[in-house]
This record gives C-alpha cells, structure tokens and sequence, in this order.
C-alpha cells in the first residue's frame, strides 16, 4: 500500500513537473533559453516545452518600443552656460540574445550615452542656438544612439528633448530681453501705423484740393462758355437788327427812286427827319431868320397831306 502511495505521488510529481515545463509565449515577446547555462534558444510567439533541469529561461524579453524618461542633466554651453536638460529615448529590442548578452543594464548604458552625446553636441553650439535647434539636436543624438546600441540589440528610434532649463538669471535675462523687444516692435509698428495715416491723411487732401481746383477750372470754363456764347447771341442779335435797318432803310431809298419822289415829298422828309431830331432832349433846334421861307415850308407840307389825303379817299 505504501509502495502505490509513493508510486502516485511520483506520478503526481512527474505530471506537475511535465505541466510546468510547458510554456506559452505571449504576443510581441520572447524568451532567451539557456541549456546547462549556455544560450539555447530563443522562444517566439506560441507554445514550448522546456526541458526539466536542462533548460532555463534567461530572460523575457518585450519587443514593443518602450520609452524612457531620463533625469535632468547639467550641461555647458559654448558660451559657458551651465543648463539642465532632461531627454526621453523611444526604443525597441531587436535582437534579444544581444539585449541579454551585450551589455549590462541597457538602459543605464543608453541613460549614460545619451548623457555624454548631449554634452558633446550642446558643448559645440551657444546659449541661442541651442534653445532654437531642438530638431538637429535630436536628430545628432538618435543617429548616435542608434549606431552604438546596434551591438545591443537595440534600436533606437528617437530621442526628444523634453525641457531645456537655463539658469534663472539667465531666464530673467532672456524675458527682459524678450520684453524689449516686443517693446521695440510695439514702438515701430505704432510709429509706422502713425505715418502711414499722415500720409493717407495728405493723400487724402492732396486729392481733395486737386478736385477742387478741376472742379473751380470746369466751373470757370463752363462760366466763360456761357458769357461767350451770351455775347455771341447778343452780337449776333445786334447785327441782325442792324442788317434789318439797314436793309429796311435801303428798301425804303429803292421805293422813294422807283416812285420818283417830286421836291414837295423830300421836302417833307426833311420835315419828319427834322421833328425827330427835335424829340431829343439836348437837342437844339436853330430856328431861320428867313420866317417867310419857314411860312412857305409849312404851307408845302400842309399842301402835300392835303394831296395825300385826297389820293387816299379816290
């Protein structure tokens, strides 16, 4: 009875050892195998039996990209500033055995050499340079990196550089400096907002003065157009008049030559030219010493209307 009970527990014990030995590797990991403490193998993704007291699993490796968040370091600028800087590496194990066997602890390693590359890159440039060129730095340190953890079994992918702290005074130095200068910039932008209006302004009343004096030039023609034209009218109206007397006096001379007018008749038109003189004002009338020649005169003009009115009632 003891025997069978020994016997089951050696059963039992050889099946939860058998049990033991089967592994499954997970997803995007691996497993370093050692036999008799030398590298075996390495275990991919899926199931795997393990030899009992033979083989051993040295190392679980993931082969996500991980990321490391290293401490501030104090570097020197070419302009002796002393800064601090703190960096994050992204990177992935490529080669596992290389990762188990190359180095010991990778990622102190890579903290250190990302500390000494920082120093060397940031040694070379000045205080100004190194605030505005966080893209070449990063890329100067990612292409160092990565080309010394390749005997690692390590790739890195990138490094960024998370906060770049100068000394205080030096920050106080930098925001007066920044101060200034947008101050410098508020006094030139103002100044030339002021002389872009004087000038808009004198444009302004440059054009207005040039309309207003074509506008006085125009008024002026248009006024001188209209006292030519009215002289014209008035000349042209004037010499009408005159042409029509004038040809109303010739018209009336052919019609006295045609009628053969007698003395009797230019007697009396010398009369009617005489009245008409008279009707003037400052006109002087000298009357003959001779009243008989003037008693003739007038019993000649009463004689010719007598005629003329005789004529008219035949």
């Amino acid at each position: 009875m003891t025997a069978i009970i020994i016997i089951a527990i050696l059963i039992i014990a050889i099946l939860v050892l058998l049990v033991s030995c089967i592994k499954i590797v997970p997803q995007s990991m691996v497993f370093v195998v050692e036999r008799l403490g030398s590298y075996y193998q390495t275990w991919e993704n899926g199931l795997h039996f393990k030899v009992p007291f033979l083989d051993h699993i040295a190392k679980k490796v993931s082969l996500k990209e991980q990321v490391v968040d290293f401490k501030p370091q104090p570097v020197i600028t070419r302009d002796n500033v002393t800064m601090q800087i703190d960096s994050v590496v992204f990177y992935q194990i490529t080669d596992a055995k290389l990762f188990t066997y190359g180095v010991e602890r990778p990622i102190s390693a890579i903290e250190n050499l990302t500390a000494t590359t920082l120093r060397n890159i940031i040694g070379e440039l000045e205080l100004d340079h190194t605030l505005t060129s966080r893209d070449v730095i990063n890329t100067k340190i990612t292409t160092t990196l990565d080309t010394a953890t390749d005997k690692w079994g390590i790739k890195v992918n990138r490094v960024e550089l998370k906060n770049i702290l100068p000394p205080a005074e030096i920050q106080d130095a930098m925001e007066k400096q920044m101060k200034a200068e947008r101050q410098r910039r508020e006094s030139i932008l103002r100044a030339e907002g002021q002389k872009r209006s004087q000038v808009l302004i004198a444009e302004g009343e440059k054009e207005a003065a040039i309309l207003k004096a074509e506008a006085e030039k125009q008024s002026a023609i248009l006024k001188a157009d209209a006292v030519r034209e009215a002289k014209i009218r008035e000349a042209d109206g004037e010499a009408t008049a005159i042409l029509k007397v004038q040809q109303a006096y010739a018209d009336s001379l052919k019609m006295l030559n045609e009628a053969a007018p007698t003395d009797k008749v230019l007697t009396l038109k010398s009369f009617e030219a005489l009245a008409k003189v008279a009707d003037g004002q400052s006109t002087k009338l000298i009357i003959p010493s001779d009243m008989q020649s003037l008693a003739g005169l007038a019993a000649s003009v009463k004689e010719i209307v007598t005629d003329k009115k005789t004529e008219e009632t035949k």
